[in-house]
């Protein structure tokens, strides 16, 4: 197919004939909404696209975008992503995987996506919550959580999956909400436009068993004072007129400035060689700061793929010339 062939592609040409069934008002029909109008505007082409998910209210994704797509195991989903990237390097593979699929039973295929650079574009919802078993705490519940599994709250500390991919090696790392519709498509957008693995961190609100996580920063009222959008070349500023920003001492602790210290604050650097700006923005307390969203990191390097088929080259060109060639080809040793 040549690219005068190629067919422009709209926002319903993703959506499928299957019934959207998430709870009313679950913040996954907006996530759903922002992807397919990121897919139209990025022309992505449906035989071309494969969604792959694991368990949970987010995994039934697949269902509902008319691509490729397999709704697989819990936690398993990279792996299997992985698995088809390696296969066919030219299709577009994207994971759609919840905070617990990805990061308790999944947390090592997680990490290992983004340790070996696979090119895949993984879209973590994180509600801070089992939503499909009914309200358990999850990896990223807050410390002192009380749910159905910790009824005198949950001692666990929990994890930032923004910290955890940075420490993992992730080459693009990426925040969204889910009612920030516009930001999330571009985000969406730019995490597709990286070669390497691209997670997307994604708050979403569980409207029946985590309402309002995150209502003090997302809602309308407060949303210009408490969050901080992060835009490469400028200062890391936040509120109504950008009165106050985030800077850093020489150890990367943050503090506010506001007034005539306005001129220290941080100017965003999406590609700095060290992850430590990132990280410090990715472990600030939201109690205490502005809550980052945007692109925290963004580096190039090769990817699995990439290393892959230039062994597989690498192996044709020997020119093998049959299986007894293979077999002997190395070290071997007689069992007697």
């Amino acid at each position: 197919m040549t690219a005068v062939d190629r067919p422009v592609m709209q926002k319903k040409d993703y959506k499928t004939d299957q019934e959207v069934r998430w709870c009313p008002g679950c913040g996954d029909y907006s996530i759903l909404n922002a992807v397919q109008g990121a897919f139209a505007k990025l022309g992505k082409q449906l035989h071309e696209t494969v969604i792959i998910s694991g368990i949970g209210c987010s995994s039934r994704f697949p269902y509902y975008m008319e691509t490729y797509g397999f709704h697989t195991i819990h936690g398993r989903a990279p792996a299997l992503a992985t698995g088809v990237k390696a296969s066919n390097p030219s299709l577009d593979v994207w994971v759609v995987t919840g905070d617990g699929d990805a990061l308790s039973i999944g947390g090592n295929h997680f990490i290992h996506a983004m340790r070996r650079n696979v090119g895949l574009k993984i879209l973590m919802f994180n509600n801070r919550i089992y939503g499909l078993t009914k309200g358990q705490f999850s990896p990223t519940s807050e410390q002192g959580k009380v749910t159905k599994s910790s009824p005198l709250g949950t001692v666990d500390y929990p994890f930032s999956p923004i910290a955890l991919a940075l420490g993992a090696g992730g080459t693009f790392v990426a925040r969204g909400v889910d009612i920030l519709g516009p930001h999330l498509e571009d985000v969406v957008c730019r995490a597709s436009a990286h070669a390497g693995t691209a997670v997307v961190e994604i708050y979403q609100n569980c409207n029946i068993f985590n309402d309002g996580a995150y209502k003090g920063f997302t809602d309308k009222e407060v949303r210009d004072a408490r969050l901080l959008p992060l835009q490469h070349g400028q200062p890391l500023l936040f509120g109504a007129n950008k009165a106050q920003g985030v800077a850093f001492d020489a150890n990367f602790r943050p503090y506010l400035v506001t007034g005539a210290d306005l001129g220290k604050a941080y100017v965003w650097d999406e590609t700095a060689e060290s992850p430590a700006p990132a990280m410090a923005l990715a472990t600030m307390s939201e109690s205490e700061f502005p809550v980052p969203i945007g692109v925290f990191r963004r580096r190039e390097k090769p990817t699995f793929e990439e290393g892959l088929q230039a062994q597989i080259a690498a192996a044709a060109a020997k020119k093998q010339e049959s299986l007894r060639d293979l077999l002997y080809a190395g070290e071997i040793w007689d069992v007697r």
